[in-house]
């Protein structure tokens, strides 16, 4: 019988899906930040500044924070559900 290939540090098996107005947490430079999902992304696209690479079976979330108003493009894997 195969193995599955051991799970490390940081591995999300399950992928947590978001949407547009939910509130989340992110590690930021400065700590933790929080804000809202502004949308999913599921194709390469230029948002936040940067080139993101993303599919429907690997997407990225456009995130805005409350603090500074600055968006960020995050993996589900980095993101937490507020509440």
């Amino acid at each position: 019988m195969d193995r599955l290939p051991s799970v490390g540090p940081g591995y999300v098996s399950i992928m947590t899906e978001f949407h547009k107005g939910d509130r989340v947490t992110w590690q930021s430079h400065g700590g933790t930040a929080e804000g809202e999902v502004v949308a999913k992304i599921t194709e390469d696209t230029e948002a936040a500044g940067r080139t993101v690479r993303a599919s429907a079976d690997d997407p990225q979330y456009l995130v805005r924070s409350d603090k500074s108003g600055g968006e960020a493009v995050h993996r589900p894997s980095a993101l937490r559900k507020k509440g």
